[in-house]
């Protein structure tokens, strides 16, 4: 069944409302927020890569606060157990059996900061419960609930003492991109507010977590036209042969470019995915699943420009059917 045109108007007027209550935490951030937003329908996780203060955190409360979900922070350090993020077994000597105890993985948005920090049996564990949404302690599985979204960190200007994620890893990973700094009208704004901002990105609620779980079945039934998928498997082709990549993106990358891109349309109050949705998301997407020839890092080249590159190379489809 594919989404009708009012659902894709109803989707699209949750998204928008979603965006705004979210933007009065993280100011000027539209783009990073709808990224975000579009990671969490797609149920998939986002990678932050940013420097220290740039609202990481409240991004993460103030999604959790606008689905009136559950939400944690967990803060990665090289001691870090597995056990203190997914949970334990405790022994009950009245009872003499064991109870599980949940860890902080147990939310519905979970900020995993400074991932790479951790060590890589650590890393392990999270990625572990974002691919399967379960928890296995002692041979019993406990299921994190949905929705459920991971957005992790990592700090890119400190690099000692961290474990940095494989590239496999990363690839779990729907999205990738970063905050950064605002701009001087921003900061003023921030800055005049100062005093208001104590409640650390807390939002009035505008769905329900059930509500999030429904409109992501939707956004699953958006029209993708031949014509598209097309689309996406000569642009995954080409960041494959592009001479400055040793690795390119996955069959995995290709189906999470649909998924996003099924999800961008609805934001947009449409049943049906066109070439500009893929352009939109392919950096996001893509990017972080590229591994560069050493060569090609030394001379500067960025997988961000080897995708734009590849937009500008692969033709887009022509007239695209919308239904």
């Amino acid at each position: 069944m594919t989404m009708t045109t009012e659902q894709a108007a109803r989707f699209a007027d949750v998204f928008d409302k979603l965006t705004a209550n979210i933007e009065q935490t993280l100011h000027g951030k539209s783009h990073v927020v709808r990224l975000a937003l579009t990671a969490l329908f797609s149920e998939g996780h986002l990678l932050l890569e940013d420097a220290p203060g740039t609202g990481k955190t409240s991004l993460a409360r103030a999604i959790a606060s606008s689905v009136r979900g559950t939400s944690s922070r967990i803060q990665f350090t090289p001691d870090l157990l597995p056990g203190d993020i997914t949970g334990v077994s405790v022994y009950d000597q009245p009872s003499g059996a064991f109870s599980f105890h949940p860890g902080p993985v147990f939310a519905n948005i979970v900020l995993a900061d400074e991932i790479n920090r951790a060590s890589p049996k650590t890393q392990a564990a999270l990625l572990e419960v974002m691919e399967e949404g379960t928890v296995t302690v002692d041979g019993d599985s406990h299921p994190v609930g949905l929705p459920f979204m991971v957005i992790a960190t990592q700090n890119p200007i400190e690099q000692a003492g961290t474990y940095r994620l494989p590239e496999a890893q990363l690839d779990r990973f729907l999205l990738k991109t970063s905050i950064g700094y605002p701009d001087h009208a921003t900061t003023l704004r921030i800055l005049e507010g100062a005093t208001e901002r104590a409640h650390s990105g807390s939002r009035p609620p505008i769905i329900t977590s059930d509500g999030v779980t429904l409109l992501a079945a939707e956004a699953r039934t958006v029209h993708v036209d031949a014509a598209i998928n097309d689309y996406v498997s000569r642009l995954v082709q080409a960041t494959r042969d592009a001479g400055e990549t040793r690795l390119g993106a996955s069959v995995r990358a290709a189906l999470a470019l649909i998924r996003t891109a099924k999800t961008f349309a609805a934001s947009d109050g449409r049943h049906y995915v066109v070439p500009d949705d893929v352009k939109a998301l392919a950096g996001p997407v893509l990017a972080h699943r590229l591994v560069l020839d050493p060569e090609a890092e030394f001379d500067g080249v960025s997988a961000l420009g080897v995708i734009s590159q590849i937009l500008l190379d692969v033709p887009p489809p022509g007239d695209v059917p919308t239904a």
